[in-house]
């Protein structure tokens, strides 16, 4: 059977992770998808990614992998390094020499925090990273852009969706068996729900297959770590959950002493380009929270 002029052959990375996941469901039913783990392509073993890439077959490469956690950047910095600087240059380069569209997954993190209320970052604000993570990232977006011009790399921010484990449904599962949850009171972003995230990128790469450069996509509305989570328990109360907790204490991420790296406090993204290209307004993080928790801990249908 032939392809429709839409269906395309997709390639995710990161296919195990948490918006790979939610790249590989939501793409299925209209596309062509392979999903590619660690297994199949391994970031650090970066001699093997130009002929693992030049062997498989592929319209789209989205590239959802890399290293994520933000202080293990700080101490394993060659990994880092691999995985978020040199892999993707080495997919870019790939996707340039046989004419591949190439999707690059970035974050909110290479900048230095530095906006507020009246200013959410644009994709003008200049980069200023604060720690490895930051550094390595804005390397990677550099390096693609300047192997594959065509490219689009997407800026991302605060994940969370049904395919893994995330920030509201951990704060929920804590609520359930302890008197008191604890979140970062001084950091502010955007919370991001997978599942609209994949129907954005899928929007772009389909209606609007020529954007290229660097783009913001993330839910509309900002919070700190303390009223996304406390947002949370207020639905999973309305849902009946037997909370503990009802409220999160606020703490100051300067007080947590696990953490390794600096954080930047504010990194809430503008999504006017997105719309300006599309016609599409992110919907705001509660209504996608709500959806996602109803999803989750709400009564079967």
């Amino acid at each position: 059977m032939s392809k429709s002029p839409e269906q395309l052959r997709v390639l995710v990375l990161g296919a195990n992770g948490r918006l790979g996941r939610a790249l590989t469901r939501i793409y299925a039913p209209r596309h062509e998808v392979i999903g590619w783990t660690r297994q199949q392509l391994n970031l650090t073993k970066t001699s093997a990614i130009p002929d693992l890439l030049r062997k498989a077959e592929f319209d789209l490469l989205i590239n959802a992998a890399g290293l994520t956690s933000v202080d293990q950047c700080e101490t394993d910095t060659e990994i880092a390094r691999l995985t978020n600087l040199e892999a993707p240059h080495l997919m870019a380069k790939a996707c340039a020499e046989r004419g591949a569209r190439f999707i690059h997954v970035s974050t909110d993190y290479v900048f230095a925090g530095d906006g507020d209320d009246d200013h959410l970052l644009t994709e003008d604000d200049t980069p200023a990273p604060l720690n490895e993570y930051g550094r390595t990232k804005l390397a990677g977006e550099q390096a693609v852009l300047a192997a594959c011009p065509s490219a689009l790399v997407a800026r991302v921010s605060w994940l969370f969706g049904p395919d893994k484990k995330s920030f509201p449904d951990t704060v929920i599962e804590d609520a359930l068996c302890k008197p008191v949850v604890l979140a970062v009171n001084d950091k502010w972003s955007c919370p991001t729900y997978s599942d609209d995230l994949a129907q954005w990128i899928e929007t772009l790469f389909v209606q609007h297959p020529e954007t290229s450069g660097i783009i913001h996509l993330c839910n509309t509305g900002h919070a700190s770590w303390q009223e996304y989570g406390e947002r949370a328990l207020e639905i999973a109360e309305e849902l009946g959950l037997p909370l503990q907790a009802k409220k999160v204490t606020g703490h100051s991420m300067h007080g947590f002493e696990k953490f390794k790296a600096i954080r930047p406090p504010f990194t809430a993204m503008s999504t006017a380009r997105f719309t300006a290209i599309t016609g599409v307004t992110p919907r705001h993080w509660e209504d996608a929270i709500r959806q996602h928790l109803v999803r989750q801990f709400g009564p079967p249908d």
